[in-house]
């Protein structure tokens, strides 16, 4: 797995464990004082926050399994089959709990491996990324994409920046692998694997085989380099531009590699 997407269910995970640490404490509280005003201010943050990543990883379809799990969660079925829309808070953060557990379980085995059928994302998620060959792939590069734009636009243009450039590498190098390195003889292509290949090199390769245009040429110095970023002491400083012009290439190798899009 790319050590960007890795690195991307690394952060989720962490997420989710916060979030199941917030909760416990607030369901023992709740369960000892139902009527605690603090803890159901804290409680109703929490269901935000848990609400948010839900959203992130099951890509905004409200149809996705994690998706109708969260939602259920608010719900109870009475004896007679009935619903009843009054639940205690604490019960209802031990269901909570236990979907951010669900999501732990479903992320551990998609970087594990394991198969995307456990994986949030295992849903079909937004068109964009259905050209990617690597089915395990598409779910968490949406995600990202989400991230980069939403870092974009709240400022944060390093962040927006690094998610971006990783999601490029991910798609040309999933481009190259589908291809084959037999079918990347005729452009010189490096010996060893694609995914050891420097970031420019596999973006020269994937143009002279015809995979994609010249249009990754546009990338600022910055994004050529931005893996060395996080490492960087001290840090370069990311200007808007340079996020957005990053974002610009993204979007046209995108085109490149999915004419149709």
């Amino acid at each position: 797995m790319d050590e960007n997407l890795r690195a991307q269910i690394n952060t989720y995970l962490a997420q989710l464990d916060a979030l199941i640490r917030r909760g416990s404490k607030l369901r023992d509280t709740l369960a000892a004082d139902p009527s605690d005003n603090s803890a159901l201010v804290a409680n109703r943050a929490w269901h935000q926050d848990c609400g948010a990543i839900i959203h992130q990883l099951s890509g905004g379809s409200k149809a996705h399994w994690l998706a109708r799990a969260f939602s259920e969660a608010f719900l109870v079925q009475s004896s007679s089959g009935g619903v009843i829309e009054a639940v205690a808070p604490a019960d209802i953060a031990q269901r909570l709990i236990g979907v951010l557990e669900q999501a732990v379980r479903s992320l551990s085995q998609m970087g594990d491996g394991s198969g995307a059928s456990a994986a949030p994302g295992a849903a079909p998620p937004p068109r964009r990324f259905e050209f990617v060959h690597n089915r395990e792939l598409r779910p968490v590069i949406e995600r990202a994409f989400s991230d980069s734009r939403d870092a974009l636009e709240q400022g944060s243009y390093g962040v927006a920046l690094i998610t971006c450039c990783g999601i490029l590498e991910t798609i040309v190098t999933d481009a190259l692998e589908y291809r084959g390195i037999d079918g990347l003889a005729d452009a010189r292509a490096p010996v060893g694997k694609i995914a050891d290949w420097p970031f420019e090199m596999r973006l020269e390769v994937a143009q002279e085989v015809g995979l994609i245009r010249g249009g990754w040429v546009r990338l600022p110095d910055v994004a050529r380099k931005y893996r060395d970023l996080a490492d960087a002491d001290p840090p370069p400083a990311i200007f808007e531009r340079d996020a957005r012009r990053a974002m610009q290439v993204l979007h046209v190798v995108m085109k490149d590699l999915d004419p149709g899009r």
